[in-house]
C-alpha cells in the first residue's frame, strides 16, 4: 500500500507562498481548461441558510498532472462575529493513475485563498492595462488582502483604496497592508465607494454580497474589474448593467458564471442572451482569444472558482512539500 502524506496548514503555508510560481501554476490550469481535455464536473454546492453558510465540493482531472484533488470548502459568513474565520476546508489528493490516496491537505482554506488570489492576478495580467497602478478593493476580509498582494506581483501598484460596509475593518486593513506595499505606495480606506471605484485602474470585489456594491455608471474607460465573490446563485456584487457596459466580459468558466456568477444576474435582467458565448480566461491567457484591445476598454473578469485551480494548487503543494521534506507519512490501512 502506497504511503500517503498529511500536510498541515503551517506546512502548506511554507510550501506554497503567494508568489509568481503560484500565479503561473494557476494560469497554466486555466490554459489547460481552455484546451478542452480537462474533466471538470459541476460544483456540488449546499447552502445552509439558517447559519449563513454554504459548502462547495470541487474537483477536476488534468491529463498533464499525475494527481487530482477533491476540495471541500465551507463558508460560514457569521463566523467573524464569534472570532472564527469565514472559510475553512481541506483538499484530498489522489493518484490519477490508480485512484489511491496520496495526501490529505489540512489547509483550513489556505490553498483556496491562494489559488483565488492567483486567479485575480491572472485576470489582471491579461486584462488590465500594463500601466495600471491604482486599485480599489471592495471588501475587508482575507481575499481583500490577498488579491492586493497578488496584483502587486503582476502590475506596478502605487495606490489602493479599500471600501467595506464595515468602515472600521477597511481602515484597519489599510493600515496593515500599507507596510507591505513599499515606500512608493499608499493604502487608505474611504467611505465613498463610488469615488474609490471611479478613480481606480483595477477594481476587485471580494464580498459575499447579495445586492450590488458596484454600479455601472461608476465605471470609467480603461478600467478592469474582477468580481470574485459571487459563487452562489443568490450572490451579486456588481450591477448587471456593468456587464452590458463592458467592452469585454471574461468568465473563468461560463457554465459556472451563468449559474452562480455575475453573468447569472445579467442574464436574469435580460441584458445578456442566455446562449451568448464568451471567451473564457484560459483562452485569453493562452492567446487563442484576444484580451484587452484598447487602453480605453472596460474589462470584467467573473471568477466563480474552478476545480481545475484546486487540482493544480494541491499538486503544486504536494510537490513543493516533498522538496522541502514537509509532511507526516501515514498508511490509510494501518
Amino acid at each position: 500500500m502506497p504511503i500517503a502524506k498529511i500536510l498541515t496548514e503551517t506546512e502548506l503555508r511554507k510550501a506554497v507562498p503567494l508568489d509568481l510560481a503560484a500565479i503561473d501554476c494557476i494560469e497554466k490550469a486555466f490554459v489547460a481548461l481552455a484546451g478542452g481535455e480537462v474533466i471538470m464536473p459541476p460544483i456540488l454546492s449546499m447552502a445552509i441558510a439558517e447559519h449563513h453558510g454554504e459548502v462547495d465540493v470541487k474537483t477536476a482531472y488534468m491529463p498533464a498532472l499525475e494527481s487530482f484533488a477533491i476540495k471541500i470548502s465551507p463558508g460560514f459568513f457569521n463566523n467573524p462575529k464569534i472570532g472564527l474565520p469565514s472559510t475553512s476546508g481541506l483538499m484530498i489528493l489522489f493518484s490519477a493513475h490508480t485512484g489511491m490516496l496520496e495526501a490529505l491537505l489540512l489547509d483550513n482554506g489556505y490553498l483556496t485563498d491562494v489559488r483565488t488570489a492567483c486567479a485575480g492576478a491572472v485576470a489582471a495580467r491579461h486584462l488590465a492595462r500594463k500601466d495600471a497602478s491604482r486599485v480599489c478593493i471592495i471588501g475587508s476580509g482575507m481575499q481583500a488582502r490577498l488579491q492586493l498582494r497578488a496584483l502587486a506581483l503582476v502590475r506596478p501598484i502605487r495606490t489602493v483604496q479599500f471600501w467595506a460596509r464595515d468602515a472600521a475593518k477597511a481602515e484597519q486593513l489599510a493600515r496593515e497592508v500599507a507596510t507591505e506595499l513599499g515606500v512608493d505606495a499608499t493604502a487608505t480606506a474611504t467611505p465613498d465607494a463610488r469615488a474609490a471605484v471611479s478613480g481606480a485602474d483595477i477594481i476587485v470585489t471580494t464580498t459575499p454580497a447579495t445586492t450590488p456594491v458596484v454600479r455601472a455608471d461608476w465605471l470609467q474607460p480603461g478600467q478592469h474589474l474582477t468580481a470574485m465573490g459571487s459563487d452562489q446563485d443568490n450572490k451579486n456584487e456588481i450591477e448587471p448593467e456593468c456587464i452590458a457596459r463592458a467592452s469585454l466580459y471574461v468568465p473563468d468558466r461560463q457554465s459556472q458564471t451563468s449559474r452562480l456568477g455575475e453573468l447569472r444576474s445579467a442574464i436574469a435582467a435580460g441584458l445578456v442572451a442566455p446562449d451568448k458565448n464568451f471567451a473564457e480566461l484560459g483562452a485569453i491567457a493562452s492567446g487563442s482569444s484576444p484580451g484587452r484591445l484598447h487602453p480605453e476598454d472596460i474589462t470584467i473578469a467573473d471568477l466563480t472558482g474552478t476545480g481545475v485551480q484546486d487540482t493544480a494548487i494541491a499538486t503544486l503543494a504536494r510537490q513543493q512539500a516533498e522538496a522541502l521534506g514537509l509532511g507526516t507519512n501515514f498508511n490509510s490501512e494501518a
